[in-house]
């Protein structure tokens, strides 16, 4: 077993990173009218060079932008398809204790993707880092999936099946934008396959009129839509998540609900998997992981800053590896230490604690 060259890595990250008080205050002062956009790029910019150092300097060989210049994981990036716009929702979504603020999506006209914005954001990371530049991007189901429906306009998708359609190629086409702009590693971020394992979420579906086992494999035929254009040089992974948001969550429930459709139908070529708790069940879907596909073990948690035990993690990788070979498996956080600009329940340095303790595993576990 060796530390790998190619992602997903032995030590590797989810993608969001806490945003610094700079940024927040400047992203305030803009919204009030205060600076102008320029004003605001100036500041990301300057801010996302100094992340990617502090990444470098811990030892991640991925690297990305924190998402720094988003909002939200989701929503920054469906809002530039087209078709979609956003729009505020009554209310937003609820999570343990705490809902969501009320931004939401809405499909207006024909989807599809022309230009984006974020290709630009991937560039810059690219021209910054002599590592290897990630791009996170949300899994399509993000813009159907939330547990309150997606305002769809009838007399543009009269049935569904025209919508997936459509939302599949726009994805095809984003994914090969994102690949001719040099991007080698590219991860979609899939929270609503992994909320198909939560019962309550499976009835909220089913509540609204869909069938949830369909959706899984809707989902799953999306995704795969999605990458079917990508360079042979191209890591795909998927991240597996259920809820972040202040350090709170939206769901609960263990892989094995969608384990055919996760391992058996979509082809990524590694996951990021979600297990800082007993929320997302035992490692026995690993079982399931496909001959040259990873497993990104995703136990150490984003939603406190406590600094878990080495010992702890690394009795869990070797739980794990009872299900799939060592060599197959790496290590990151859970989840993204801040999956929308208000960011988790702990501190920058307790971040980066836990992204430098991660690579220390990894080099001990992976030597």
């Amino acid at each position: 077993m060796t530390q790998r060259t190619k992602p997903p890595f032995r030590a590797d990250h989810v993608g969001s990173l806490l945003r610094p008080a700079a940024l927040k205050t400047a992203r305030e002062r803009r919204a009030k009218g205060e600076i102008d956009a320029n004003e605001l790029k100036a500041v990301e910019d300057r801010e996302i060079k100094d992340v990617i150092k502090k990444q470098e300097s811990v030892g991640l060989q991925s690297i990305t932008d924190g998402e720094f210049r988003r909002s939200w994981w989701h929503l920054d990036f469906l809002w530039g398809l087209d078709g979609v716009e956003r729009y505020a929702m009554e209310t937003g979504i609820a999570f343990t204790g705490v809902t969501t603020r009320n931004d939401g999506v809405k499909v207006t006209g024909k989807i599809g993707f022309s230009r984006h914005p974020m290709i630009e954001h991937f560039k810059f990371v690219k021209a910054n880092t002599i590592r290897t530049p990630k791009m996170t991007i949300p899994a399509p189901s993000a813009l159907y999936g939330r547990p309150l429906p997606t305002p769809i306009d009838k007399s543009v998708y009269p049935k569904l099946d025209g919508f997936f359609d459509d939302l599949g190629q726009a994805y095809r086409k984003a994914v090969r934008a994102f690949a001719d702009a040099g991007c080698r590693y590219l991860q979609l971020d899939e929270v609503f396959i992994a909320m198909l394992c939560d019962p309550k979420y499976r009835q909220q579906m089913k509540d609204r009129g869909d069938d949830p086992q369909a959706l899984g494999t809707i989902y799953g035929d999306l995704i795969n839509v999605a990458i079917s254009d990508i360079p042979p040089d191209m890591t795909v992974t998927m991240h597996l998540c259920r809820g972040n948001y202040k350090s709170t969550f939206m769901g609960t429930g263990g892989y094995d609900t969608m384990q055919e459709v996760l391992f058996d139908r979509i082809k990524v070529h590694g996951y990021f998997m979600e297990y800082d708790t007993e929320r997302a069940g035992g490692f026995e879907p690993l079982k399931r992981l496909q001959k040259g596909r990873l497993a990104v073990l995703g136990t150490v948690t984003t939603k406190t800053g406590a600094l878990e035990s080495k010992d702890t993690i690394k009795r869990r990788i070797d739980e794990a590896a009872r299900f799939a070979d060592l060599d197959r498996l790496c290590l990151s956080p859970q989840c993204g230490f801040a999956s929308t600009e208000e960011g988790n329940i702990l501190s920058e340095d307790e971040q980066w604690a836990k992204l430098r303790m991660i690579g220390e595993i990894a080099r001990e576990v992976w030597h």
